[in-house]
């Protein structure tokens, strides 16, 4: 007969979660907890006491990022680090980020209300800044730890007020040692709400993420002339909104049928004049492209550059300029896999996904083999006040990532060959 499974306590977790959203949940039962902020600290705090009473020691780092640390029976081993954010953009909801640091906290309450020692250490972190909702980029100190940027100009980054990020992070007083910072681990797992309607529309439980995609994003400006708009005939018009019609039409057709997976945003647009008694004499807008395959972005810069040559223009000039992009993240494939495992031994409902969203584990997976999991969010809702995620999913996903820390940590057989 199967030894059954060691699982998580849903109702502490459910607990522990709600006594998070109280630093800064708002009236409508979101979270306002932006980075190095007092609630901030004061989430900090609570997670430091938490992890401290289960004998865990906390070090800080230089930036911010909090390590709580279980010992394992082999403190030579890398540890396995289990890990996301505490911060939350403005008016954002419950569940964006602390579910992947308070599940590790739940697994480790787990090992140690049922005795159990990991052979290598276990690591709860979390990352300072990484919405960006307050002092941006977003994912600012994976970023630094993983050396995609500079420490000396994220510390010098400002807030609305003209607060910088260290003057921040030395007020609430988490400003720690660059030697306490994420060095060589056997895995970084993160466990997130899917910030998109998949999962629930699929009636599916559990995502094993692949990979991170890639993204373009291109400025586009299209200039035409102002003159009066009851006076000039329309066959003398150079109108540029009209022209940015035609244009987004033509676009919106090509890449409609490139690829199914392939998303494509435009969310920002400016008007010129911008007066409704004057022909607009420039637009200037944005087009953004998510996608796995390199091949398919490559196509829809193709199909966006093509745009300054287009028909219909209108007479206007087309100019398109690439303000950046970022190449596609794959998770370790081993360490995948082994969610995947964990997934199918627990029975749950799964299917492998990509995310489109950015998160820590992208950066980090280029100094430690990492990978992600997701679980539902109802109606897609995310960055919102009225995000949810139902109690018994996030019960789910917690209890997957125990089975595969386990898996990683209290068997005989070292799990990864070269460790």
């Amino acid at each position: 007969m199967e030894k059954q499974k060691l699982l998580i306590n849903g109702e502490r977790l459910k607990n522990t979660m709600e006594e998070f959203a109280d630093f800064g949940r708002t009236e409508n039962n979101g979270v306002t907890r932006l980075a190095l902020s007092e609630e901030d600290r004061k989430a900090r705090d609570y997670f430091r006491s938490c992890c401290e009473e289960l004998g865990m020691s906390v070090k800080v780092d230089d930036i911010g990022n909090m390590y709580a640390t279980l010992a394992g029976l082999e403190e030579n081993q890398p540890p396995v680090v289990i890990g996301s954010h505490l911060d939350s953009v403005k008016n954002g909801g419950r569940f964006d980020g602390v579910l992947g640091v308070l599940a590790g906290l739940e697994v480790v309450r787990t090992l140690v209300e049922n005795d159990i020692k990991p052979n290598v250490p276990i690591v709860v972190a979390n990352i300072t800044n990484e919405e960006g909702a307050r002092f941006e980029p977003s994912l600012m100190a994976s970023g630094i730890l993983s050396g995609k940027f500079s420490k000396s100009v994220m510390m010098a980054k400002t807030d609305i007020d003209g607060v910088t990020f260290e003057e921040a992070l030395n007020a609430i007083g988490y400003a720690g040692e660059e030697e306490n910072r994420l060095g060589k681990a056997k895995s970084f797992l993160e466990i997130h709400i899917e910030q998109g309607p998949v999962l629930e529309r699929e009636s599916t439980s559990i995502g094993v993420v692949e990979c991170v995609v890639g993204m373009i994003c291109y400025e586009i400006e299209v200039t035409g002339e102002s003159d009066h708009a009851g006076t000039t005939p329309m066959d003398m018009r150079k109108d540029a909104l009209f022209a940015t019609n035609n244009l987004i039409t033509k676009a919106r057709e090509k890449l409609s049928k490139l690829d199914n997976n392939l998303v494509y945003t435009i969310g920002r647009m400016n008007v010129l004049p911008n007066i409704h008694t004057v022909i607009p004499n420039k637009v200037v807008f944005s087009l953004e492209a998510r996608h796995q395959d390199p091949k398919i972005l490559k196509q829809v810069e193709e199909i966006v550059e093509e745009l300054s040559k287009s028909p219909d223009r209108e007479g206007c000039n087309v100019k398109t300029t690439k303000l950046w992009d970022r190449d596609t993240v794959w998770f370790d494939e081993e360490v995948v896999s082994l969610l995947e495992q964990s997934v199918k031994s627990l029975g749950y409902s799964y299917k492998r996904m990509v995310s489109g969203a950015g998160h820590d584990a992208q950066f980090i997976a280029s100094m430690i083999p990492s990978a992600m999991i997701f679980v539902p969010s109802i109606n897609g809702k995310s960055h919102a006040e009225d995000e949810l995620t139902y109690w018994e999913d996030c019960e789910k996903g917690v209890n997957v990532i125990l089975e595969a820390v386990l898996a990683m940590t209290t068997k005989e057989k070292i799990w990864r060959k070269n460790f």
